[in-house]
């Protein structure tokens, strides 16, 4: 069996790769990939510690189904604002849509 160290190591180089994208890119689209990796981390260490820790091994895998479940309408609503970003200002870049705050 695979040692719990090994997912977990996995699981910050995910993560701390998800960050880097989301502060260092300017576009839209890599940033919104950068944030679903972060949360494909989270999920791996809800199921590493399920499958270690747990005794029914489900708590993990429903917490990750839940993520997996919240990931996808971030996604859809992210891309649709997007999407009426490029179609007004012809560009996806993060530093154009200023007029969005408030």
């Amino acid at each position: 069996m695979i040692p719990l160290e090994n997912y977990l190591v996995l699981s910050g180089i995910l993560f701390s790769l998800g960050v880097y994208g989301v502060l260092s890119r300017r576009n839209a689209v890599l940033v919104l990939m950068s944030v679903e990796l972060m949360l494909n981390a989270v999920s791996i260490n809800f199921i590493a510690f399920s499958a270690y820790l747990d005794v029914t091994q489900i708590t993990g895998v429903i917490f990750a189904i839940f993520v997996v479940a919240v990931a996808a309408a971030e996604i859809g609503l992210a891309l649709a604002i997007v999407l009426r970003i490029f179609r007004n200002r012809s560009s996806i870049n993060i530093d154009e849509a200023a007029e969005l705050k408030w």
